[in-house]
């Protein structure tokens, strides 16, 4: 008898989201997942909602002259994360929204804080991510999901949201975030590799030899007023999700990230392995190590084969 099983509402589906209409196109590193434009999303999700996925997490594509140095279109309230925001709400209220917070969609150097002299910048950097914060949280978004991994941010999030009359805005850390080659074609589906280049994120995200240090963090962000925890990646990292999970009883993600899922895709193409069961094999994995969500660019074909 299974012990755990995996159903439609475990599942998060994360989107990218390009500006213009009626566009959708290809991300090539990633088979079967598209960039949509605000209007071709609404049709995502009504799919998700008929096939019982709870929520989605919006990661916009920033056109390249509304990049800047400090990022300031994050907090542009006609950006596009929040006119897709306002849109969606507008057509689904009942689907849960996640909004992004970190500043490398919209900087010239693809990092996720302020740089100055080459240095990422930490206490700098948590002004232009509450504000950020609270313009998805008045767009309509449930939940921020600071993803940027400075120190200190959910404790001056939480104080800008309470501040903007925002108290039921839910906060999901990402906690543990580890500096991981997964993240590639992630990169390319939102264009920061390019502006990245060739440097790297590792004096900010999480080294990954490290497990202490996840309950550290974690335990940071709880004491500043994080409501949720996420593991990203995921399947590297399942003890983490356990650790975590076992120390705080907090509600704890897990992210199948961009290179995982690629991976399996790839694979399953190729005929190496089967795709389809190798992916519900991993999703179910994430649950057994004690995931209560899991982000999955699956979402959608997963949810449908768990319906037949």
């Amino acid at each position: 008898m299974a012990e755990h099983r995996l159903s439609p509402a475990d599942l998060i589906l994360p989107v990218f989201i390009c500006p213009g209409e009626t566009r959708s196109e290809p991300v090539p590193s990633m088979p079967g997942v598209e960039r949509h434009s605000p209007d071709r999303l609404l049709n995502v999700v009504e799919q998700a909602l008929e096939f019982g996925i709870p929520a989605i997490a919006l990661f916009p594509v920033t056109p390249l002259d509304c990049k800047s140095e400090d990022g300031e279109e994050a907090w542009n309230p006609e950006n596009l994360t929040c006119r897709t925001i306002r849109l969606i709400k507008r057509r689904f209220p009942e689907i849960g929204l996640i909004a992004d917070v970190a500043l490398d969609p919209y900087t010239t150097h693809g990092q996720d804080g302020l740089v100055r002299d080459g240095i990422v910048l930490n206490d700098e950097t948590l002004e232009a991510l509450s504000r950020q914060a609270v313009c998805q949280a008045e767009a309509g978004c449930d939940i921020v999901a600071p993803s940027d991994m400075m120190d200190g941010r959910i404790r001056s999030i939480r104080e800008a949201l309470d501040g903007a009359g925002h108290h039921d805005t839910l906060i999901l850390s990402y906690a543990a975030k580890f500096a991981s080659a997964f993240y590639g074609p992630f990169r390319d589906a939102v264009g920061s590799a390019s502006a990245l280049g060739a440097a790297d994120k590792k004096t900010y995200q999480m080294d990954p030899a490290n497990g202490s240090e996840a309950i550290r963090e974690a335990s940071l962000d709880i004491a500043e007023s994080a409501d949720m925890l996420m593991v990203k990646p995921g399947m590297p990292y399942l003890d983490i999700i356990r650790t975590l999970k076992d120390a705080f009883h907090l509600p704890t993600m897990a992210y199948q990230v961009s290179g995982e899922y690629a991976m399996i895709k790839a694979a399953g193409q190729n005929g190496w392995l089967d795709g389809e069961a190798a992916m519900l094999e991993s999703l179910v994995c994430f649950k057994r190590a004690g995931a209560d969500a899991i982000l999955t660019y699956a979402a959608l074909e997963v949810a449908a084969r768990l319906g037949r």
